[in-house]
């Protein structure tokens, strides 16, 4: 499963194909939220979710299985992908923003939005947005800043006035969505800079829908009558099929952003998928994921641009332990697959993720990749699907997968890892090295705890023998740790890890997480 399966003669067809032929494709983008590696079928053989539609982008298209996000956590992945930045080069170095929170993309930084407007695109963001954007608020209020806002904080916002500094100002002509996880308020529908309808009431849901155990609730706090946690994912998908419909109508080419609300907590999968899985909730949130996906590709098919469409559905980040880890395990469903650990952490289970990739007019189908990915590579490219050369100063940190699916040399050949607490790591080749004793995030060992104190400072993992991260190897292996180590200082001091213009770095970066650094 996690070999290369590039099947040669047919992709080198592909390969030879003018570019020309397809010069200006749509994209579409789907980003899950908290959807682990294990819960699609076509990555993992043994899963018990059914997910016919993600089955069927990668039986017509390319799967990767060794695709990472560069933080095990939302906001940070977020950035990473519409910048082709590790976000840990921005304000944010740790944690993720909450609802309300100022924007964390820079006046001025251009984004993949960007990119296709000044091709002419029209470009849209439906969905979970979670970046930061600027509320107008009550007079004496005290400013939102970058925590997670408890729920009555929320009503500091006057919600009559606009949002600025949103999506609609970073390319996107087009936004409808909400700010943010789904249990951080406020509970209402922004239309790009205005919410739908004024919050009258304060609002929460539960966790998990229907749970025969209670999870407990999200943050209590404005929200908008009729508002439904799960009517949240059914409207963004009619949105995104509607907005899709009407661009094709319009023969103009477009791109599409559809960061999705699931199946993030809380776990709220709509009446007709309740109960469908007869696994749990979650796996029937899946389903219903895995359904907008359907949805998506048929409106492509129905306007006969599928073809000439690059779609690519990925997560940002691996399965959470909200999702209820025991409760799958136990129907013999794995979210984490082979990995260790699950969101928020550096070890496989929190970065790695699902990363389909279709596109007909040049990608072959049914083809299988090994070669490393990170989600900034969105980003470089579509530049390079569209004819397009990034400047100097954009995408640090963005390699175009393109040749991968063509079937040329050249790709990625390292990455850095961030987990939800700020600990680094860093990848390249079968070698990864964790500046951290301990998960960085919320597996066992956790920071901080008794075991964590007791381990050695670093861990170095040989994935190609050891998936499972289960051997440290950094005692008898020093000369790899001193070399991915002085690759990662080089990278972070840099402000880059591709050719270019030298950025600098927001605030200083301590990639020891306040630990005294190794000397050799």
């Amino acid at each position: 499963m996690l070999t290369s399966r590039l099947t040669g003669l047919a992709v080198l067809a592909f390969a030879l194909l003018p570019l020309h032929a397809t010069e200006r494709p749509n994209v579409v983008v789907i980003l899950a939220d908290d959807l682990g590696y294990g819960d699609l079928r076509c990555l993992n053989p043994d899963g018990k979710i059914p997910t016919p539609h993600c089955d069927r982008l990668a039986a017509e298209g390319m799967r990767f299985t060794d695709a990472h996000t560069g933080s095990s956590v939302c906001t940070p992945t977020r950035y990473g992908l519409l910048t082709g930045r590790y976000a840990w080069r921005s304000r944010l170095k740790s944690g993720v923003l909450g609802g309300m929170s100022p924007p964390l993309i820079e006046d001025g930084r251009q984004t993949i939005a960007h990119l296709f407007a000044k091709q002419g695109y029209a470009t849209a963001c439906i969905g979970k947005w979670h970046l930061g954007m600027t509320w107008v608020q009550k007079p004496g209020t005290p400013a939102f800043d970058d925590r997670i806002e408890k729920g009555p904080d929320g009503w500091n916002a006057d919600f009559t006035k606009p949002i600025t500094r949103g999506p609609t100002t970073v390319g996107f002509q087009r936004y409808f969505g909400i700010s943010a996880s789904l249990d951080m308020v406020p509970y209402v529908f922004i239309d790009n800079d205005h919410v739908t309808t004024q919050p009258d009431r304060d609002l929460s849901f539960p966790m998990i829908a229907e749970d025969e155990a209670p999870k407990g609730s999200t943050r209590k706090g404005p929200g908008v009558t009729g508002f439904t946690a799960d009517g949240v994912l059914p409207t963004l998908a009619r949105t995104a099929v509607s907005w899709i419909d009407e661009q094709a109508t319009a023969k103009k080419p477009f791109f599409l952003y559809l960061p999705l609300n699931s199946p993030h907590t809380p776990v709220a999968p709509s009446q007709t998928w309740r109960g469908k899985s007869g696994i749990s909730p979650y796996a029937d949130f899946v389903m219903e994921t895995d359904a907008v996906v359907g949805e998506v590709l048929a409106a492509l098919d129905r306007h006969g641009i599928a073809k000439d469409t690059l779609v690519v559905f990925t997560s940002d980040n691996g399965f959470s332990p909200a999702g209820d880890l025991p409760r799958q395990l136990a129907k013999g469903h794995n979210p984490n697959y082979l990995f260790r650990g699950h969101k928020a952490d550096l070890f496989e289970g929190g970065h790695r993720v699902p990363f389909l990739v279709r596109w007909p007019a040049r990608v072959a189908a049914a083809g299988s990749s090994d070669r490393l990915l990170c989600l900034t590579d969105v980003l470089a490219t579509c530049a390079e699907a569209t004819g397009q050369v990034l400047a100097a100063d954009v995408g640090e940190d963005s390699i175009s997968f393109l040749p991968a699916l063509t079937g040329k040399a050249g790709g990625r050949t390292d990455v850095i890892n961030h987990s939800i607490n700020g600990s680094f790591a860093i990848r390249a080749g079968r070698w990864k090295l964790l500046l951290a004793p301990d998960s960085g995030g919320w597996s066992a060992p956790k920071p901080g705890s008794p075991e964590a104190k007791t381990l050695p400072p670093i861990q170095l993992f040989d994935l190609a023998a050891d998936i499972g991260e289960t051997t440290n190897r950094q005692a008898e292996q020093t000369d790899i740790v001193r070399e991915l180590l002085t690759l990662l200082e080089h990278q972070v001091a840099a402000g880059r890890s591709t050719p270019g213009t030298a950025q600098p770095n927001t605030g200083t970066i301590d990639i020891w997480h306040g630990r005294p650094a190794l000397r050799f």
